[in-house]
C-alpha cells in the first residue's frame, strides 16, 4: 500500500464499495424488473428492450469499474469514477427538468453533492 493510499480514510472506500454494490444491483433491477425501474415506458414498443440493455449495461460497467477502483484502493481511478458519476448526475438533473420529475431532480442534486464530496476528499488526500 502506498503513502497516499493509507492517508485515505476506510470510510471512503466503505462509500466506494456500497456505490458500486448499489449500481450493480440497479443494473439486475434494470434487466430482470424493468417496470418498476421505469412506470412511464411502454416496454412493448419497438426498440424500447434495446435502450433497456443499453441502460443496464452502462449501470453494470460504472458499478463494476468503482468496485474494481475500490478494490485496487486507486485514488486517480477513484476519481475519474466519481468525475463520471458527477456528469451523469448533472444530466439526471436536467433530464428531471426536462419531464417535469421532482423525484429525479432532487435526487440528481442529492448524488451530485455526494459525488462532489468524494472527489474533494479523494483529491485533500493527495
Amino acid at each position: 500500500m502506498t503513502p497516499a493510499q493509507k492517508l485515505v480514510p476506510k470510510w471512503i472506500f466503505i462509500v466506494s464499495a456500497l456505490f458500486a454494490v448499489m449500481e450493480v444491483v440497479v443494473s439486475v433491477q434494470i434487466c430482470f424488473s424493468t417496470q418498476s425501474v421505469s412506470e412511464t415506458i411502454d416496454l412493448n414498443a419497438k426498440g424500447v428492450d434495446y435502450l433497456i440493455y443499453l441502460w443496464a449495461s452502462r449501470q453494470f460497467a460504472l458499478g463494476f469499474i468503482v468496485a474494481f477502483a475500490t478494490f485496487k484502493k486507486s485514488i486517480p481511478m477513484l476519481t475519474i469514477a466519481y468525475i463520471f458519476f458527477l456528469v451523469m448526475f448533472v444530466g439526471d438533473f436536467f433530464i428531471g427538468i426536462s419531464q417535469k420529475e421532482n423525484v429525479l431532480m432532487y435526487s440528481a442534486l442529492v448524488m451530485c453533492a455526494i459525488s462532489s464530496a468524494m472527489i474533494v476528499a479523494l483529491n485533500r488526500r493527495k
